[in-house]
């Protein structure tokens, strides 16, 4: 796909590119997800798993990324707090089942 915006000539290319982009996150999200469990061979504890302080330098990270992308950072941070929340509580399981 990767017809810019203004090329799009209707509808129909517009969500076929929405379709595509957001495809391809969910992709990427799924890969990020790979490293979370990947990472859980590495934590020695269950506080390490959790590690509420990387937990917050990675939302503060990512709210200056959305203020660079003229994204609204209280709709980026509410996005990765349910993602990463969720990401982490699987971790946990993991590393449990792994101990």
């Amino acid at each position: 796909m990767s017809l810019v915006p203004e090329k799009c000539k209707g509808m129909t290319d517009i969500r076929r590119e929405i379709d595509y982009l957001d495809h391809t996150i969910i992709q990427l999200i799924g890969q990020r997800f790979d490293y979370v469990k990947a990472a859980a061979k590495f934590k020695t504890s269950e506080d390490s798993v959790k590690a509420p302080h990387r937990f917050e330098q990675v939302i503060k990270q990512r709210r200056a990324w959305a203020e660079e992308q003229a994204l609204n950072p209280d709709v980026i941070e509410k996005l990765y707090r349910d993602l990463v929340g969720y990401f982490i509580s699987q971790e946990l399981k993991q590393w449990q089942n792994e101990t």
